[in-house]
């Protein structure tokens, strides 16, 4: 089913009222995206980038800060860190579920640590009890990183009400995306929400009152209503990446070579990323390339390499997990229309090459 004529609809809204910054549209938005995503309360943004810098801000990361984060992610994770004064201290990730991995988060706490930001990579919740257990026992803060993983769930919990805030993205190419860049940043913690807004609105929540610095990161109207409309569809389109990702991988299980992507008990993937892992990894991608299939690498050097993060000057055997898997992952085609055919096409092209 098309959601064109809703989409067009809500846009032509916009444009005939002219509700182009914040406005009912952004308020409905904001509303129902914390009622979905389990939370008291919304603050929207200009991209997910921005929920991420815009709520260490208001958690009060100062310089010398430290805060802990997965070594295999995207930048935005870490970048928005040293933005807002703070130091990243890489921790590495589970082998197999890509998480930061909560065994070796302890070991990178020191006097300085003030934070620790869980990313749910590629649609799978991270390991949350132990990283909660360890953040109360520290007095630390908690940010989870939910920009690819809308609905998903942590032992029946929603992923992003666990820590202090959650983070998120709405890039077109997202579980729900908009036509353009859009975040937003969930929590149940009043006091942090109302800091997060002011910090966002050029420190203040009514227009000409500045009592703070702040940035200008609103949502347009423009793209919360499109957020609207898509909203309502977006369970339906999670339940049906999680059927082509059980699909993929009953049959890929079988294929020589090939690691499937591993769930752990009592999480559920909403599957942004469908990331098998294989030895002949750059071989695989261009002879499925030459068969029509896209495929893509996310992300194909894990953030302590990165030329960026150059002046830490980690090697490879300080994160084995993230630099093991840094040259084995292959992003294989997930989106809620995908066809059994074109899906079983895939699985035949990969058992070919194999």
């Amino acid at each position: 089913m098309s959601i064109k004529p809703e989409i067009d609809a809500a846009i032509a809204d916009v444009i005939g009222n002219s509700l182009f910054v914040r406005g009912p549209y952004v308020e409905k938005f904001e509303h129902a995206f914390a009622e979905l995503m389990q939370s008291k309360y919304c603050v929207s943004c200009g991209n997910g980038t921005d929920s991420l810098y815009i709520s260490m801000i208001a958690l009060g990361l100062k310089s010398g800060d430290e805060v802990i984060a997965p070594a295999h992610s995207w930048i935005s994770t870490t970048e928005t860190i040293t933005q807002a004064g703070g130091t990243v201290v890489f921790c590495d990730t589970d082998k197999q579920t890509f998480t930061i991995d909560p065994d070796l988060i302890e070991a990178k706490i020191t006097n300085k640590t003030v934070g620790i930001i869980p990313v749910h990579l590629f649609g799978q919740p991270a390991d949350m009890d132990p990283i909660m257990a360890i953040a109360r026992k520290h007095n630390l803060w908690v940010l989870e990183d939910c920009a690819q993983a809308h609905l998903a769930t942590y032992k029946g919990r929603q992923v992003g009400t666990f820590g202090n805030a959650a983070s998120f993205s709405f890039y077109p190419g997202k579980n729900l995306g908009a036509m353009g860049d859009a975040g937003a940043i969930t929590t149940n913690d009043r006091a942090l929400a109302e800091r997060m807004a002011k910090f966002a609105r050029h420190g203040g929540l009514t227009k000409g009152s500045h009592e703070i610095e702040g940035i200008n990161s609103r949502l347009d109207g423009m793209q919360a209503a499109i957020l609207s409309v898509k909203l309502k569809y977006l369970a339906d389109w999670t339940r049906s990446r999680q059927e082509r990702a059980k699909r993929y991988t009953e049959q890929l299980a079988a294929i020589r070579d090939v690691e499937t992507p591993f769930v752990a008990d009592g999480r559920a993937s909403v599957w942004h990323l469908y990331v098998i892992r294989h030895s002949d990894r750059d071989g695989l991608a261009r002879y499925l390339a030459e068969k029509g299939i896209p495929t893509v690498i996310n992300y194909p050097v894990a953030l302590p390499f990165l030329p960026a993060y150059k002046r830490f000057g980690h090697r490879p055997e300080e994160f084995p997990n993230a630099h093991y898997n840094q040259s084995r992952i292959l992003s294989l085609p997930i989106y809620p229309e995908l066809l059994n055919d074109d899906l079983d096409y895939i699985v035949a092209q990969i058992a070919q090459f194999s």
